[in-house]
């Protein structure tokens, strides 16, 4: 079809080449050419002369993608000074000349010689000259010319991009665009219909459909589901010659997406729903999850469920899982298989983002039944109350009942209970309770004083079940009985001045009391009976809770009596009334005239019988300059002592060598030199010791020596006696070692291994009476000849 197409329009382009060229010749014949000579006044009189141009040629045309056979005829040049003798020579300058363009010099005949291809290049300038063969010049000046490519339509069109991605919301209306793709083609589009592109769509239809003109893809079908089907693939063609037979086309897929929109309600898959749960399940356990289907996707199937009604709304709730998309049954209350076993409850599942264009699809929401079953299990005790608050008096006696707790078993079978007391709680072992009604009552006496309050726990249990057990915290109060008698509150030194008048204040006296009576502390104060009247002092009663002490007489003798005694009766206003006798003791001082305290009795007195001031001071320094005498004693007698001068490895007291080498026996004589233990003479010179500096420097002398056939002992003796006469021995107690073997002994060999070598036969009869210890021996060396034979 292309071939076809480029013949036609070839054969369009030669009747349209033909037609210029005849009027390209009329041009040529016209009076036009010939020459005029025009006369134009200049300066000083001179004549322009302007020759008109006798070149013939006009504009050139040529057809692109030419697949002839022979090289393609552009055109010719000529001037009207061409007599055609060939005396004339044409040249050809300018864009492809000589590559793309040839010309004949003789004729002025232009031949294309190779395939132009418009898109590459739609214009060609040319220049043009003509000379003498002859003379070289030129007789036509030159000239330029142009030569344009006709284009055919040899490009189809081709689009932006080979793949489009598209969305278009569902349920969307007949007519929505969806997107406009785009094709271009690269002939011309000013000449000819190659360059207009008309769309089509080759597939998709018949849900989608595309503008011929803009290219723009809409829906074709109305309400299109993306729950039925959500991908769709769009072939779209593009075809240049305005879409008629013979024009070149190009095509492009588009994927096209269905989006989603809420357009559906959640549905539950079944009408009802079975949990069971046990009654001892602690409050915010999750009993289970049911779930609404929503072919939506995303926001568009979020939902929320909701208790709607029942008779367990207010036992249980239901939240949602924002993942799953679920609703979860959580228990709020706690569950009592006693009291109910079976709870009914409607759950609605709604839809939380709605889409008003929808909204007459119906109600976005759907609603089952869930049944919750409770079932029995043993649970422990229950008490009447979760604590429980006990008073009682501090003289309670012991074996007192002082309140009683209350527990029961929930379940049907109402089991028996016990009651303890948790030991953790009562380490004294104050309180105990009875096993079978928990009442408490106490083991020992109580003091609120020492331990106002006493927290203990008790303990019900079934009897049947051990493990089903329940703890109560129990708060004991001790109530407060008077039963401690006021005291003074603080000790108190009291004097009197000696020359104190009647009726003056030597002290006032408060008291304290254990007891916390509830209306408050009263205390009173009298003089004991036995002394109701006391010539001395005056016990004044305050009324709040104190009372003054008042001189009686006039003047006080230290003399005469140096400290009085003065007992006071103190009670309080509780019930029972408990009192206390107080003694004061009050000492007779010496004071000024302003009542100030100067010496008292007993001071005076250790002031006359002691040392005065000024013997003590003497005495103390007496005590430290002896303390100083006797260190300075010390430290001359330190300087006198002989210390170590260096710490040698020969003393013995810090320095133990052990030499752990066996040896090789009697046989090794490579090992060491034994018989330097047979030698007196081999041992170390004596030495002046090098760690204490000798008073006297000794000269060393060097010992006897020994004959080698000296007996041990007496070289023992003798080494013993030069060691204690030696002045340069140190002080201490030393260690001296003298490794000598000593001589042969008299005996000889003790071993039977040369016993064979002997020349005499031994009598080894005797070895029969030592006992049974040396049978075998006896056996061996006491029979007959034959037998050791």
């Amino acid at each position: 079809m292309r071939t076809y197409h480029c013949l036609s329009f070839f054969i369009w382009t030669c009747v349209f080449h033909t037609v210029d060229t005849i009027l390209f010749q009329e041009q040529s014949n016209s009076p036009l050419t010939s020459k005029r000579v025009m006369s134009l006044t200049k300066n000083d009189g001179e004549m322009l002369r302007r020759v008109k141009r006798g070149w013939m040629w006009n504009q050139f045309f040529l057809l692109e993608e030419y697949t002839g056979a022979d090289t393609q005829y552009v055109g010719k040049l000529h001037t009207d000074q061409d007599k055609g003798d060939g005396n004339l020579k044409y040249i050809l300058t300018g864009d492809g000349a000589g590559s793309l363009f040839v010309i004949d010099e003789k004729t002025g005949d232009i031949h294309a010689a190779k395939k132009l291809d418009r898109e590459e290049k739609s214009l060609y300038i040319l220049r043009a000259k003509a000379i003498d063969r002859k003379t070289g010049r030129q007789v036509e000046p030159e000239s330029e010319f142009i030569i344009k490519i006709h284009d055919i339509n040899d490009n189809e069109p081709k689009f932006t991009k080979d793949l489009y991605t598209a969305s278009v919301p569902e349920m969307s209306g007949v007519g929505t665009s969806v997107i406009q793709v785009t094709a271009t083609d690269a002939d011309d589009a000013n000449y000819g219909n190659s360059a207009k592109v008309v769309y089509s769509i080759l597939q998709g239809q018949p849900y989608f459909s595309v503008d011929p003109e803009s290219g723009i893809i809409k829906t074709a079908l109305p309400d299109m589901s993306r729950e039925n089907r959500e991908q769709y693939q769009v072939v779209i063609q593009a075809k240049d010659m305005g879409g008629q037979m013979g024009g070149l086309s190009g095509t492009t897929t588009v994927n096209i997406t269905l989006t989603d929109v809420n357009n559906n309600p959640p549905r539950f898959p079944q009408n009802t729903y079975h949990f069971t749960s046990p009654e001892s399940v602690p409050l915010g356990t999750h009993l289970g999850r049911i779930k609404a289907n929503d072919p939506d996707m995303g926001t568009n199937a979020e939902m929320e469920y909701s208790i709607a009604e029942g008779d367990g709304a207010d036992t249980f709730s239901v939240i949602t899982d924002k993942d799953t998309q679920e609703g979860i049954i959580i228990v709020k209350k706690n569950l009592d298989f006693e009291k109910k076993m079976l709870y009914t409850l409607r759950v609605d599942a709604s839809n939380t983002h709605l889409d008003p264009r929808f909204l007459h699809l119906g109600p976005f929401k759907d609603t089952a039944v869930v049944k919750i079953s409770v079932e029995d299990v043993d649970e422990p005790p229950v008490f009447d109350k979760l604590s429980y608050l006990m008073d009682v008096d501090e003289d309670v006696k012991e074996g007192s009942i002082i309140g009683q707790v209350t527990a029961h078993d929930p379940d049907a079978m109402n089991n028996l209970i016990k009651y303890s007391v948790d030991r953790h709680t009562d380490m004294d072992r104050i309180f105990s309770t009875h096993s079978e009604n928990g009442s408490i009552f106490t083991l020992k006496p109580l003091d609120r004083e020492s331990s106002p309050w006493h927290n203990i726990t008790i303990t019900a249990t079934e009897i049947n079940n051990p493990k089903q057990s329940t703890h109560i915290p129990v708060f004991i109060r001790i109530l407060d009985i008077n039963d401690h008698a006021p005291e003074f509150a603080m000790y108190y030194e009291t004097f009197v001045c000696e020359n104190a008048k009647p009726g003056q204040l030597i002290q006032t006296i408060s008291v304290m009391d254990k007891d916390d009576p509830p209306r408050g502390h009263k205390f009173f104060f009298e003089p004991v009976p036995e002394f109701s009247l006391n010539p001395n002092f005056t016990i004044v009663d305050n009324k709040d809770n104190t009372a003054g002490i008042m001189t009686r007489k006039d003047g006080y003798s230290r003399n005469k009596m140096s400290t009085y005694l003065l007992p006071i009766l103190i009670f309080d206003n509780d019930y029972p009334i408990q009192s206390s006798t107080g003694t004061l003791t009050i000492r007779v001082c010496a004071c000024d005239n302003r009542g100030n305290m100067q010496s008292c009795s007993a001071e005076a007195l250790m002031l006359s019988a002691g040392l005065s001031t000024g013997a003590l001071v003497a005495i103390l320094l007496c005590v430290i300059i002896l303390l100083v005498l006797v260190m300075l004693f010390g430290a001359l007698k330190r300087q006198r002592k002989k210390e170590p001068l260096i710490m040698s490895k020969d003393d013995v007291r810090d320095n133990i060598v052990t030499y752990n080498d066996e040896g090789g026996g009697e046989e090794d004589t490579q090992a060491f030199d034994i018989g330097t233990l047979r030698n007196p003479e081999a041992r170390e010179e004596s030495k002046v010791r090098r760690d204490v500096m000798p008073e006297t420097i000794f000269q060393i002398r060097r010992t006897v020596p020994l004959w080698e056939n000296i007996d041990v002992q007496d070289f023992i003796h003798r080494r013993l006696k030069e060691n204690d006469s030696d002045p340069t021995a140190p002080p201490y107690d030393s260690l001296a070692t003298y490794a000598y073997e000593g001589n042969d002994s008299i005996a000889n060999s003790l071993s039977s291994l040369e016993s064979l070598t002997a020349d005499c036969n031994q009598d080894y009869d005797y070895l029969s009476d030592w006992g049974p210890r040396f049978k075998k021996l006896a056996d061996m060396y006491g029979g007959d000849d034959s037998d050791r034979d």
